[in-house]
């Protein structure tokens, strides 16, 4: 699409190949007037994510796992149908595919390093409950004689 704001950029120096893009325009639904009954600003756009060849091995494995629940034969849709003009509507379809590819793409999170409460701090904390209960029986209704 000519004019459109630059390549969208996943992560790094991966980014959506405009050719694997396919675009999709229909009315929108809701209120917006005479406008909005005759133009076609509802913008649907589908990536091919099982047969690109834009993505490394790797991030295509982790997306096509981690986008399962969203893949219908392998390809990923988006609608975005909140602006009134078909081309803001493209712009925000564009965006929202490119940060879902790049949160399903990310790297898995690096496993967590087990720690225990050092012994100092869990010595504090029984000390202070212990003094608590000793504040707390001093103000008992049984010594008051």
């Amino acid at each position: 699409m000519d004019g459109m704001s630059g390549p969208h950029v996943i992560r790094g120096s991966v980014s959506l190949p405009e050719a694997e893009l396919v675009w999709r325009f229909s009315r929108s639904p809701g209120p917006g007037g005479q406008h909005v009954n005759t133009t076609d600003t509802q913008v649907e756009l589908r990536f091919d994510l099982a047969r690109t060849e834009a993505l490394p091995e790797v991030w295509k494995r982790r997306a096509l796992e981690r986008l399962a629940g969203r893949l219908t034969d392998g390809v990923v849709t988006v609608r975005a149908s909140e602006h009134r003009s078909q081309w803001r509507n493209r712009e925000a379809a564009a965006v929202r595919l490119a940060a879902l590819l790049a949160e399903a793409t990310a790297p898995p999170p690096r496993p967590r390093r087990p720690t225990r409460v050092p012994r100092g701090i869990n010595e504090r904390r029984l000390r202070e409950k212990k003094q608590r209960s000793e504040t707390k029986r001093g103000r008992s209704p049984k010594n008051w004689d």
